[in-house]
Formats: C-alpha cells, structure tokens, sequence
C-alpha cells in the first residue's frame, strides 16, 4: 500500500531576484529537503532513486523548455 505524506510548505524567499547568486542558493535550501522527501517517497513506493531523480531532472527541463516557448509565442 502506497502512503502519501506531506513534504511539507516551500519556504518564502527573503533575498530578492535580484540577487541572483544569494536568491538561488536559498532556493536550493528551501527545496533540497523537499526533493529528498519526494525522493524518499519514490523509493518507498517502489521506484528506484536513480530513476526517480532522472525523472525529476527530465520534468523539470521539459517545464523549462515549455516556459520558454510560451514567453516566445507570447
């Protein structure tokens, strides 16, 4: 049986985008704890981690690409 449980809220940033190195090092802070319980949550429901985390890469590359296209059309 496969449990969901909750990763929990995303931290709100307080350094503005601005400040590109110190806002995407806090970004990388705030979501590395949910991407390891995201990752914890695959293993537990049968996939691999490796394969997961792939996964995860390739989702967030394909959003990437779609984000930027969209801007270009628009």
């Amino acid at each position: 049986m496969n449990k969901m449980t909750s990763v929990g809220p995303v931290p709100t940033p307080t350094h503005s985008p601005s400040e590109f190195l110190a806002y995407e090092t806090e970004c990388r802070s705030a979501l590395k704890p949910l991407l390891t319980g995201l990752l914890d949550m695959a293993e537990s429901a049968g996939w691999n981690r490796r394969t997961a985390a792939s996964t995860l890469m390739f989702l967030a590359a394909q959003h990437v690409s779609a984000v930027s296209q969209a801007s270009k059309a628009g």
